[in-house]
């Protein structure tokens, strides 16, 4: 009977496999270098992909990742895809803290079409250094104005977001981009309808900085 039972018994579904971000599903988790290279949100830290969003431009779409760990910071991941791919690490800073780290009049100019900004980064009291000196870059340019798109809070890889009547469903925005000379760093700012402002330090790293990936499911 055993091996009746085990020749004509259901055999277990193979376990999914994950080697690359671009798979990552909410549930999933990766676990991060120890690099000293990277910051203390990052460095050697477990993270749990929470949800899966969507940002949809007019000719192309992006997934983001977003990530927690055992600290309290809400990280965001997305893929620069380009000659190579690298993974963009992002984390949000509010007014407050935008306003000591960049020259605010400096930071204003991003909104006006006639300027191509460049912004330095201020000396940060020691709380803010330990906190974001290693998600920035000493001197940055703008290279991307009033881009349009919808965010979208679903994962959407593979198809279309629908349509309805009116047009998409999403959550109109209009991004701005900064970058530093090196490409290892970048701002990203989203202003949605009625002002609302998302602020983003982006880090630039290589895929072997995820060092393991575990499926959740």
């Amino acid at each position: 009977m055993g091996f009746l039972k085990g020749l004509f018994g259901k055999k277990e579904a193979p376990k999914r496999q994950l080697d690359h971000p671009s798979h990552l599903m909410k549930g999933d988790m990766i676990s991060l270098d120890d690099s000293f290279a990277l910051p203390p949100q990052l460095r050697g830290q477990q993270l749990r992909v929470e949800s899966v969003s969507t940002y949809e431009y007019e000719r192309s779409q992006k997934a983001e990742w977003v990530l927690k760990g055992h600290g309290q910071d809400t990280l965001f991941l997305s893929l620069d895809e380009d000659d190579e791919t690298y993974l963009a690490f992002s984390i949000k800073v509010n007014r407050g803290q935008v306003e000591q780290i960049f020259d605010l009049d400096h930071f204003s100019a991003i909104f006006e079409e006639d300027e191509q900004a460049h912004l330095s980064t201020q000396t940060l009291p020691d709380e803010l250094a330990t906190q974001f000196q290693q998600w920035l870059g000493e001197e940055y340019h703008q290279v991307n104005f009033a881009q349009f798109g919808y965010f979208h809070r679903e994962d959407f890889r593979g198809k279309k977001p629908p349509q309805e009547e009116g047009g998409a469903t999403g959550e109109a925005f209009e991004s701005y981009l900064l970058l530093d000379d090196e490409e290892k760093f970048a701002i990203d700012i989203e202003v949605y309808d009625g002002g609302e402002t998302d602020v983003m330090l982006t880090l630039y790293r290589p895929l072997s900085d995820i060092r393991d990936y575990w499926p959740g499911k």
